[in-house]
């Protein structure tokens, strides 16, 4: 049996503006992740896919177990089988005998990045099952195509951030850099409970570019020059600057319209009980906020955001901390 692993991600600074050729720094979060194993099924099976507690697609329920042959058409799981197999030659008849086992505890629809989680963490396992070694870069490349697929025009930064496992400073197109962050911090992570459609939220960003493009593309540049200037601080360790840049950041974003009084509400509770910055991550109009705490804070900041509403909060480490994200195993 051959497992996969996946965590998730928060961006840290730039979202939005990351689409439109600016940059962005992402992190992983440990704590959460994406696990997939891969183990030979019975002679003729086919390939089947079982959904330990991810949404089966069109079939309303969780817990589900269907071969690819008989599920609905873009089923995201298959997709992600199907890219994953063509690239290492396995698409030629007859289909593979495999039972691909999912499961994820990375919130979904929440900006946590659990699709390319899901991805990446199906692409490790059948690369490892079929001992075809991939880079970091390939993955990236792989969980991108998926992303295209079901986030439209996706910036590329949740594949890669994920598919490294390492804080990243991103501008699409160019070379990835991994962060020597020379100074860990702390971040605590909440849940407003509400569901955030990628897709969604950056197709409105985009129809008010192109209505508003002097403005926008402004406030792009206003976002850029905080990535920048927080790049700068994680690699000279002064990891307090980047509590007043995270305010910086949260007050552009709101301008872009992609914040919500949920989030807000949040954002509010961390900064009174001692957080020194916080924003929102990923799409925005719902899912996560994110604030810098001091560590002897994150238990205060923690406790203040559940009374404030949250439904779930996290705490992370940042730090420069690759991990293999692929283990082989004997079948038990």
């Amino acid at each position: 049996m051959a497992t996969g692993t996946a965590p998730g991600k928060v961006i840290l600074f730039g979202e939005h503006a990351v689409v439109y050729g600016r940059p962005a720094i992402a992190v992983p979060v440990d704590g959460v992740e994406a696990c997939a194993t891969v183990r030979p099924g019975e002679q003729g099976s086919g390939i089947w896919l079982e959904c330990c507690n991810l949404p089966a697609a069109e079939k309303g329920r969780e817990g589900c177990y269907y071969p690819i042959r008989e599920a609905p058409p873009g089923d995201p799981l298959c997709v992600v089988v199907t890219i994953g197999l063509t690239h290492m030659g396995m698409v030629t008849p007859p289909e593979p005998d495999l039972i691909i086992t999912i499961s994820s505890t990375i919130p979904i629809a929440r900006g946590l990045g659990s699709g390319a989680a899901v991805a990446t963490a199906i692409i490790r396992a059948l690369a490892t099952y079929l001992d075809y070694p991939l880079s970091p870069e390939e993955t990236s490349r792989l969980v991108f195509e998926v992303e295209k697929i079901f986030h439209g025009t996706p910036s590329g930064i949740d594949n890669t951030v994920i598919a490294y496992q390492q804080p990243v400073y991103y501008v699409r197109g160019e070379p990835v850099e991994l962060l020597k962050v020379s100074n860990p911090f702390h971040l605590v992570i909440a849940d407003s409970g509400v569901a955030s459609a990628t897709r969604e939220v950056v197709r409105e960003v985009r129809q008010h570019w192109e209505v508003e493009r002097v403005r926008y593309e402004a406030l792009f540049d206003g976002i850029a020059a905080v990535v920048r200037a927080a790049r700068e601080s994680i690699l000279k360790g002064e990891w307090r600057a980047l509590g007043p840049l995270m305010n910086e950041n949260q007050a552009l974003l709101e301008e872009l319209g992609v914040s919500a009084p949920a989030l807000e509400r949040l954002l509010t509770a961390a900064r009174s009980a001692g957080a020194l910055g916080a924003k929102l991550s990923g799409a925005g109009q719902g899912g996560f906020v994110i604030a810098l705490v001091e560590e002897e804070n994150i238990i205060s900041v923690s406790k203040a955001l559940e009374r404030a509403g949250a439904t779930q909060v996290l705490s992370t480490c940042v730090s420069s901390y690759p991990t293999s994200g692929s283990r082989e195993e004997e079948k038990g």
